[in-house]
């Protein structure tokens, strides 16, 4: 009996074989931008390494894309469409951990406190992975179109992207796809918060606290008045708003001196840009308030913004139909075991509300190696965080897969995250993110109707609800910003 072949690949099966070839080289690239983890706008090392990688596949390279010191892109091929791939390298200050850890231990040969606590090690070099897999794809089948991806700084707590977004970076692409390492691999999309950031600094006049206070006039006063403020606030705005504060300056450690200087920052967040606006100037009064009450005058140097995140369900359903064809993460009995350890040091109900909240059994292993279900738009989870990713969604069709990445339950920004940076476990996540993520791109790229489609339902959203920019126009990023003062 003959058989006769036919071409019946997929765009999985398509593009798997080049991303497991590559997986060796960007595991260690991530292993690489673990070790060494770089604050926001400081992350010149991190990008450096990024940007070898690319050229080492060939990558078209352009610094400081959209004016940003330490953002770059990296491009193959040519013409029409063109789809870009977002990553994203920074780091987070006071989580130094022990790769593989399962309880709190510093990692001593970093040289920073910083750790990876958002997992922008695996995020950053996933998307990279998928971008080059997705390039030598499109030169080997001699097809049209333009990889390009960017390397993007600074979206803990500044919203790199929107900077970008502001300088035009992101106008002349067709789609957008990216990632974010998770406790579960997911297609689902959450809406996330707009939010905007502030320094707020206080300026007093120093006196002898004990022998003439009454010549002082305390800053650090007006800072904590600040604070009370805020916090009877709370009451009288919406429950999805979320206000967070930390202490940049306490006017210094004498006791015995009025403080002539203190200063906080200001994270305000809300559903909308519209809403997180007028939410912004509620917490602007409150510290005109506090400064009125003490004689002090206060300074409000604003620092970056981010709109909420618009999903794109057609990208979602065609991204989530890879995922199913791909299957879940392969952890193994290594992995399991890891995760049981690592979950008992979790805070209390963590594991529980993980699986309890996707639906999962009570015995479900630490690593989820399954396929979370694509969930109806009308139940879309709110969630109260933040991600630059949304101005990107507004300006054209984005979407993004939650790498299954670290044990259920892990929390997001703790030193847990930063533990399971390194791990076999994460890797395997990262790069089957990257397969999906791939794939996804390559059907953009070659079938006209999914672009048409995805763009017609972009383009419908924004015709109603256009873009508010939530950063004023002629901002520059805080790197260029005489003020600025690295992390």
């Amino acid at each position: 009996m003959t058989t006769v072949e036919t071409d019946t690949k997929t765009s999985v099966t398509a593009v798997k074989p080049i991303v497991d070839a590559l997986a060796p080289r960007f595991t260690r690239l991530s292993d690489e931008i673990w070790d060494h983890p770089e604050l926001r706008w400081e992350e010149h090392r991190s990008m450096a390494k990024q940007i070898q990688a690319a050229e080492e596949f060939g990558g078209r390279i352009t610094r400081a894309v959209g004016g940003v010191p330490t953002a770059f892109s990296a491009e193959w091929g040519a013409g029409s469409p063109i789809i870009g791939f977002l990553g994203e390298y920074d780091a987070l200050a006071s989580l130094s951990q022990a790769a593989g850890a399962a309880e709190r231990m510093p990692d001593t040969d970093s040289g920073t406190d910083a750790g990876h606590g958002c997992g922008h090690n695996l995020l950053g070099t996933g998307s990279l992975l998928a971008a080059i897999a997705v390039a030598q794809h499109l030169e080997a089948s001699a097809l049209p179109g333009t990889v390009r991806y960017y390397g993007c700084p600074a979206e803990e707590g500044a919203a790199g992207k929107t900077f970008m977004v502001a300088a035009g970076a992101f106008d002349d692409v067709d789609a957008a796809v990216t990632n974010h390492p998770g406790d579960a691999m997911s297609a689902d999309q959450w809406k996330s918060l707009a939010y905007t950031q502030a320094y707020f600094r206080f300026r007093g006049v120093a006196a002898h606290a004990g022998g003439m206070p009454q010549l002082g006039r305390s800053a650090l006063d007006a800072a904590e008045l600040m604070n009370v403020g805020v916090n009877f606030l709370r009451e009288h705005m919406d429950d999805s708003d979320r206000i967070h504060y930390a202490f940049i300056d306490a006017g210094g450690p004498s006791a015995n001196v009025v403080q002539p200087t203190a200063e906080l920052y200001y994270i305000v967040r809300s559903p909308t840009v519209a809403r997180m606006r007028k939410l912004y100037e509620r917490v602007k009064k409150v510290a005109q308030g506090a400064a009125l009450m003490t004689e002090t005058e206060v300074e409000i140097e604003f620092d970056g913004a981010c709109a909420e995140l618009l999903p794109n369900r057609t990208l979602e359903e065609r991204l989530y139909a890879n995922v199913q064809e791909i299957g879940g993460v392969p952890f193994d009995d290594d992995d399991q075991e890891y995760g049981r350890r690592i979950t008992r040091g979790f805070p209390e109900g963590s594991l529980e509300f993980a699986r309890s909240m996707r639906a999962l059994p009570d015995d479900a292993p630490p690593y989820f190696d399954g396929v979370l279900p694509l969930v109806d738009p009308i139940h879309r989870f709110q969630m109260t965080g933040s991600t630059d990713v949304g101005d990107v969604s507004w300006v054209t069709p984005t979407v993004q897969i939650v790498a299954g990445t670290a044990a259920l339950g892990t929390p997001g920004h703790s030193w847990q995250m930063v533990a399971q940076g390194k791990s076999a476990a994460a890797h395997k996540g990262m790069i089957h993110g990257a397969t999906a993520m791939a794939a996804t791109a390559l059907e953009l790229l070659t079938d006209p109707a999914l672009l048409a489609e995805a763009r017609a339902e972009f383009d419908g959203i924004v015709a109603k609800t256009p873009y508010d920019r939530p950063i004023p126009e002629g901002t520059v990023p805080p790197p260029l910003r005489p003020t600025y003062r690295p992390a």
